[in-house]
């Protein structure tokens, strides 16, 4: 994208390095065992590792300058936001690990807020090169 978003092609390396990145690392946190584990083996098979799939998809439209890969990042991160969050909270309560699993899990979900506002944005959809 040539004709100046600020941050596009950051945003889309980071993002296809982190979805990369989380595909083992979800299969670490969903079969560490106790406690919670089959909470955690039943959101990563449903919703973690789809979500890490759909974003390599979205960066590789993103990668390739494709206006579907703007829409599917969309999908990708709302699908990640809407695991990572909830499971964030019902871990506090339940584990109370805030400098573990939950408090990762809480960062995580605002840094994908962070970047579904970013990918919101109407530039992204009113580009000439997408």
């Amino acid at each position: 994208m040539k004709d100046g978003v600020v941050g596009y092609w950051t945003m889309t390396w980071l993002g296809l390095m982190s979805n990369i990145a989380a595909l083992p690392i979800i299969g670490l946190v969903a079969f560490a065992g106790p406690p919670m584990s089959t909470a955690n083996i039943s959101l990563a098979i449903s919703l973690a590792w789809p979500s890490a799939i759909v974003g390599i998809v979205a960066c590789s439209g993103l990668l390739a300058e494709r206006k579907w890969g703007v829409i599917v990042s969309i999908v990708a991160l709302s699908m990640a936001l809407s695991v990572s969050f909830p499971y964030g909270v019902v871990r506090l309560i339940l584990v109370k690990d805030l400098h573990m699993f939950s408090g990762l899990s809480l960062l995580i979900s605002i840094l994908n807020l962070l970047s579904l506002i970013y990918w919101c944005r109407p530039i992204h959809r009113r580009s000439r090169r997408l």
